[in-house]
Formats: C-alpha cells, sequence, structure tokens
C-alpha cells in the first residue's frame, strides 16, 4: 500500500538549550566524582525520560532538602532555588551543586540589586513554578509581587508606585509578556525594567522558529512535558502564528494519528527540556504511516555553552 506524501517541518533551533544542557552534565559528572547515590532536589529538568535516565544511573529525585541525607551531594535544579535551601544545606554541612541556569541567575541577580536599591519587585511568570518561587525566594516575604496576566497589573497592590522595579521568568511567552509589560509601564511610568529582556535566548529563538513555521503547517506537534513551561507556550505560539491544530507530546505514542487524519503537512518542534531522541522517535512514526519529505526551518542558529560549577573540574 502506497502512503500518503507528508512534508514534514522541522523547527531550528529546538529541543535541548545550554542550561538543559548544563544541568544534566552536572548530574552526571556528580556521579562520577561522587559515585551513586546522588540526590537531585525537584526534577533536574522538566523531561521524565531525561529524569528516568538519570534515575537509572544513580541519582535520587526528591522534592525537599528534608529528603536528603547529610552525607550525600544534593544538586539544586536548573530552574533555581529560594536563598533558604542553600543556606539549610550549608548548615548542614552538605556537598551542593547548584545546576540553576545562569541566566536564571542573571535574574536572580537582578533582583538582589533592585531590593538594595530600595524598590520592590514584580515578578511576571507562573505561579508555583519552580523557577517563579526560586526568583521570589531571593528576597524576603513581600519584596517580590507576582503577576501572570494584564488583568493582574490592574489589582496588584504596590508599596510605592515611584519605586518599582519588575523581572519576568525565562521561559515566558515573548508577546504574551510583552502586553503585561507595556500594562506594567502604563499604570506605573518609572518602573525600572531590565537592562535586557530576561526571557532567555533560547525560549525566543524556540517562539521565533514556531511562528515561521505554524503557517505552512496543517499540524503541529511540540515534543515536550506537560509540565514545561516553555514547551506549553510554543503550543500556544504555534496556535496563535496560524496552526490551529498544536498539541504537546511526550513521546511518539501519545500522538492522536485520528486527529491527523488528512494532513499533508506537519510542522515539528520540541521545547527546551526534550533530548533530539524523542524528537526522531516522532519523525520516525510520521515516517512509517507517510511518504515524509522534511524541510528545516530555521531562524536562528544557537552556539551557547555554559560551564559546570567549578568543583565539579575538580578532582575528588
Amino acid at each position: 500500500m502506497t502512503k500518503p506524501p507528508l512534508t514534514l517541518y522541522l523547527a531550528a533551533p529546538r529541543g535541548f538549550c545550554a542550561g538543559v544542557d548544563r544541568a544534566i552534565k552536572i548530574v552526571e559528572m556528580a556521579l562520577q566524582k561522587w559515585g551513586a547515590p546522588v540526590y537531585v532536589r525537584h526534577e533536574i529538568v522538566h523531561n521524565k525520560y531525561v529524569v528516568d535516565g538519570l534515575r537509572d544511573k544513580g541519582a535520587v529525585f526528591v522534592e525537599e532538602l528534608e529528603d536528603c541525607p547529610d552525607d550525600r551531594p544534593v544538586i539544586f535544579s536548573a530552574h533555581g532555588v529560594p536563598k533558604a535551601v542553600p543556606a539549610a544545606a550549608a548548615k548542614r554541612e552538605m556537598i551542593y551543586v547548584d545546576a540553576t541556569c545562569p541566566l536564571v541567575s542573571k535574574v536572580h541577580i537582578e533582583a538582589a540589586r533592585h531590593h538594595e536599591n530600595g524598590l520592590q519587585m514584580i515578578m511576571i511568570g507562573h505561579e508555583g513554578h519552580p523557577e517563579t518561587v526560586g526568583t521570589m525566594g531571593q528576597l524576603p516575604e513581600g519584596e517580590v509581587l507576582l503577576v501572570e496576566t494584564v488583568e493582574d497589573v490592574a489589582t496588584v497592590k504596590v508599596r510605592d508606585p515611584e519605586k518599582l522595579a519588575f523581572v519576568t521568568q525565562t521561559t515566558l511567552s515573548v508577546d504574551d509578556t510583552a502586553d503585561i509589560v507595556a500594562a506594567l509601564q502604563a499604570r506605573f511610568p518609572s518602573i525600572v525594567g531590565p537592562h535586557k529582556e530576561d526571557i532567555c535566548y533560547a525560549t525566543t529563538n524556540r517562539q521565533e522558529a514556531v511562528k515561521a513555521m505554524a503557517p505552512r503547517c496543517d499540524a503541529m506537534l511540540v515534543v515536550g512535558a506537560p509540565n514545561s513551561s516553555n514547551s506549553k507556550r510554543l503550543v500556544e505560539v504555534g496556535r496563535k502564528a496560524g496552526c490551529t491544530y498544536a498539541q504537546l507530546v511526550q513521546r511518539a505514542p501519545d500522538i492522536d494519528w485520528r486527529a491527523l487524519e488528512g494532513i499533508s503537512s506537519i510542522g515539528i518542534t520540541a521545547g527546551a527540556s526534550a533530548p533530539e531522541e524523542l524528537i526522531n522517535e516522532v519523525i520516525d512514526a510520521f515516517r512509517d504511516r507517510f511518504d515524509v519529505k522534511q524541510e528545516l526551518v530555521e531562524t536562528a542558529v544557537e552556539n551557547v555553552e555554559f560551564k559546570v560549577p567549578r568543583v565539579l573540574r575538580e578532582p575528588a
């Protein structure tokens, strides 16, 4: 039986970013240096396949520092942690390695600097997301106010409208965030913003590739985890850019083939914590069912690399 033809558009950049790459490397190098088990507070990155792979090598994932013994190394996830967490680890004289993405750390430093200058912070982010919790936890209670939407800006209660600054979660939708920033600036004209956009290069680049790809596609799949903020944003960006059927899938078995009946083109991308193996698995699933002609939609070339902490580069 002849397979129906299908044009498969593959977004570039897609998948792993430098911060995720570094975080995974940190866990692997910690296991090499200190042996198993090495404890990791929270999922190192939001991807079940990656987490399961590291668990098989000897990483133990826990939600809180209290769940870790004093005598084994602990790693803090790429999303960042509140200041109280490393302070508690130091108090217990634990070996700890901070795998916070350097671009998240940059936001933490920014928030601390504004606080020292007497400014109250407004954070644009998603409530309960580990990165938001970590950033808000850099400063004392009440010093960082969270807004999630343009509507929230109208009701946020600040101490002094003349002494405000804002930061953002690094994995948000670029366009949605621009609307919230505009609302903040309209209500608080003297609010201080970051020197350079807090939304990270990887999030921005992946969204730009989706915007370029979406109008060409009958449907679009984003390979990523349901708890991955940047992956969910790619689905939203795809729909807004003209691809009405845009869905998140963790792996190839999650594809809803009935919904894709009759398509002649598909766009595929992946969130920043999805490994290339899972993207290839999805492409292979389409090759099994269709006569695939593959085209790359490339909007940027990434060559960013972040060093791992010195403690892992030194011998045990």
